[in-house]
C-alpha cells in the first residue's frame, strides 16, 4: 500500500531568515492562503516569541487558514510556549514545535548544559506543551551532528512525555544522503515508541544536497518533510518544497509514496513568493526556473516536437505553468474576459485580487496595446498586499543626458495634499530617489536595485524590485511598468510605504 508523505512548508518562518526577506502580515497571510490552496499539511507560521509582528502575523494566520494545520515554532522554555500556544489557540488545527539543540558542540557553546539537563529540559517543554495543544513536535537542533545514543535517548523520552512529531534535522547541511538514511533508519529501529509518532527531516542545502537527504530520510522511514517555496531559508536554504514534491510524484510508483501537495498550484506560488521577497529564482532551478522547460539544443528540441517525454519527465502544465506567450489581451478586454482568461490558464483569485489585477491590467492597456500571457501572470504575482499608501506618485518629470546633470522633479500625494520636489543625481533613478527623499524629508537606505523584462521585445514591461533598510529590517518595493523611471520611482515609495507601514 503507498504511503503519504505529509509537507510541512516553513517558507514564512526558516523562509523568512533568509538573508534580506522581511514580511509583513498581509504579505504572510497572502502565502499562507496560497500555502493552504497548495494543501500542504503544515504552515510553520512563525517563531511567536521573535517579534510582536512575528507573533501577530502568527495569530491571524491561525485565524485565517482551516485547511492546514498552523505550527508555531518556541524554544524548550515555558514564555514561549505560552505564547506559541496564544498565538495558535484559535486555529482549527494547531501545532507547538519546541525545540532545543542536542549536538556535543551546541550543547557545549550554546547552551552550556550537559546532556541530562538537556533531556530534563525537553521532557519539560514537550510535557507543558501537551497540556495546552495535542499536537506537539519536538526538534533536536543540529541533530545530525549529535551523538546518536543520546539522541535515541532524548526521543524515548520526549515521546512518553507526549509528542506525537520528532523532527531530525540536519540544521547546518553537513549530511550526505546514505550516511543521512542510515542515520534515519538506525533511529527509527532503536528508539522504543517512535512507531506511534510521525518523523520528521529538516535538511538545509548547505552541500546542495537537502533535496537528496530529505528523500533518503523519506526512503529510510520518515513521513514527514519539511521544506520551502523556492528553498529559501538561512544560509543556503532548505529543502525546495517544488523539488520533493515533484520528485515524488514523478517517481511516486517506483518509491510507493505520495503527497496531498495540489501541484498545479507551485509554479504560481513559487512565482508569488519570488515578487513578494524580492529573491528571483534562478533561471536554471529544478521545476520553477524560467528554463526549466527550454530546450536549446537541436537534438532536445526536435525530440520534444516529437514526443515531450524525450527530454521532459515533468510537465509544464503539471505544475500550472502554462505556455500561452502568443495569446493576449487588449484594452477592449472586460473584467469577465479577463476573468475568464486566468481561469482558462489555471488561475483562480478571490473576488478583491482579481479587481485588482484587473486595474492594474488595465492601466498597462492604456500604454500597450496588447498584453502577453506572461506579462499577465507578472500582474497577477505582483506584490498586492492592501498595502495603505501613505505616499503616492502623481506624475514625474527627467531632465537627462549624457552632457548634462540629470534632474527630476516628482510630484507626490499625501493625506490628500499635492508635494513636489526636485533633486539632482548621477543618473535619472538616483535623482529621482534623491527627490522622493526630500518630499518625504528622509534619507532612505538603498539596499538593492534591480529590473528584468517580462518578456522579449521594446514594448515588454519592466518588474523593478528595490530594498531598503530601517532599524536593521529589510523592506522590499516592486513595481510593473512599460516605463522603467515609473516602475522605478514606485517600486521605491511602495517599498517607503511598507517601511512606514511597520513603524506604526
Amino acid at each position: 500500500m503507498s504511503r503519504r508523505i505529509k509537507i510541512f512548508d516553513t517558507t514564512l518562518r526558516d523562509g523568512e531568515q533568509s538573508p534580506g526577506v522581511n514580511l509583513n502580515i498581509k504579505e504572510k497571510l497572502i502565502i499562507a492562503k496560497k500555502l493552504e490552496g497548495l494543501k500542504v499539511d503544515v504552515i510553520e507560521a512563525g517563531f511567536p516569541m521573535a517579534s510582536k509582528g512575528d507573533f501577530e502575523s502568527v495569530l491571524k494566520i491561525s485565524q485565517e487558514i482551516k485547511e492546514s494545520t498552523i505550527a508555531a515554532l518556541c524554544r524548550a522554555v515555558k514564555k514561549d510556549i505560552d505564547l506559541a500556544y496564544e498565538s495558535i489557540k484559535n486555529s482549527n488545527s494547531g501545532r507547538i514545535h519546541t525545540f532545543i539543540a542536542t549536538s556535543p558542540i551546541h550543547m557545549k557553546y550554546k547552551l552550556n548544559m550537559s546532556e541530562d539537563q538537556v533531556i530534563e529540559n525537553a521532557i519539560e517543554a514537550v510535557k507543558y506543551s501537551k497540556k495546552f495543544c495535542n499536537d506537539v513536535e519536538f526538534s533536536a537542533e543540529d541533530a545530525y551532528r549529535s551523538n546518536i545514543k543520546f539522541l535515541i535517548k532524548i526521543f524515548e523520552e520526549v515521546i512518553k512525555a507526549g509528542a506525537t512529531v520528532i523532527n531530525i534535522p540536519d540544521t547546518v547541511g553537513y549530511a550526505i544522503p546514505k550516511f543521512y538514511g542510515d542515520f534515519i533508519k538506525e533511529i527509527i529501529s532503536n528508539t522504543k515508541g517512535i512507531e506511534n509518532v510521525d518523523v520528521s527531516v529538516h535538511c538545509h542545502n548547505d552541500l546542495g544536497m537537502a533535496t537528496a537527504n530529505s528523500i533518503e530520510g523519506i526512503l529510510s522511514g520518515a513521513s514527514q518533510i519539511e521544506c520551502a517555496i523556492n528553498g529559501l531559508g538561512e544560509r543556503a536554504g532548505n529543502t525546495a518544497l517544488e523539488e520533493v514534491v515533484m520528485a515524488i510524484e514523478t517517481r511516486k510508483k517506483d518509491l510507493n509514496i505520495y503527497t496531498a501537495v495540489n501541484t498545479k498550484g507551485i509554479w504560481g506560488i513559487s512565482k508569488a513568493i519570488s515578487s513578494i521577497t524580492g529573491i528571483q529564482v534562478q533561471p536554471n532551478k529544478a521545476i520553477v526556473g524560467e528554463n526549466a522547460f527550454v530546450h536549446e539544443s537541436g537534438i532536445h528540441q526536435d525530440g520534444v516536437l516529437k514526443e515531450k517525454s524525450t527530454y521532459e519527465i515533468v510537465t509544464p502544465e503539471s505544475i500550472g505553468k502554462i505556455n500561452n506567450n502568443n495569446l493576449v489581451l487588449g484594452k477592449h478586454s472586460g473584467r469577465h474576459a479577463f476573468d475568464n482568461y486566468l481561469r482558462n490558464n489555471g488561475i483562480t483569485l478571490s473576488a478583491e485580487e482579481l479587481e485588482e489585477a484587473f486595474l492594474k491590467f488595465k492601466k498597462m492597456t492604456d500604454k500597450k496595446k496588447n498584453i502577453s500571457y506572461k506579462e499577465i501572470e507578472a500582474i497577477v504575482n505582483s506584490n498586492t498586499t492592501d498595502l495603505k499608501e501613505t505616499y503616492k506618485l502623481i506624475s514625474y518629470q527627467v531632465y537627462s543626458g549624457n552632457k548634462m546633470i540629470c534632474t527630476t522633479t516628482v510630484e507626490i500625494e499625501k493625506n490628500n495634499k499635492i508635494l513636489i520636489e526636485s533633486a539632482v543625481g548621477d543618473g535619472p533613478v538616483s535623482s529621482a530617489f534623491k527627490a522622493i527623499e526630500r518630499t518625504i524629508g528622509k534619507k532612505v537606505r538603498l539596499k538593492d536595485y534591480s529590473i528584468k523584462s517580462i518578456t522579449d521585445g521594446d514594448d515588454s514591461l519592466g518588474e523593478v524590485i528595490v530594498k531598503i533598510e530601517e532599524n536593521n529590517k529589510i523592506f522590499v518595493g516592486s513595481s510593473l511598468s512599460g516605463d522603467v523611471m515609473e516602475a522605478s520611482i514606485n517600486a521605491f515609495i511602495n517599498a517607503i510605504n511598507k517601511m512606514i507601514d511597520s513603524l506604526n
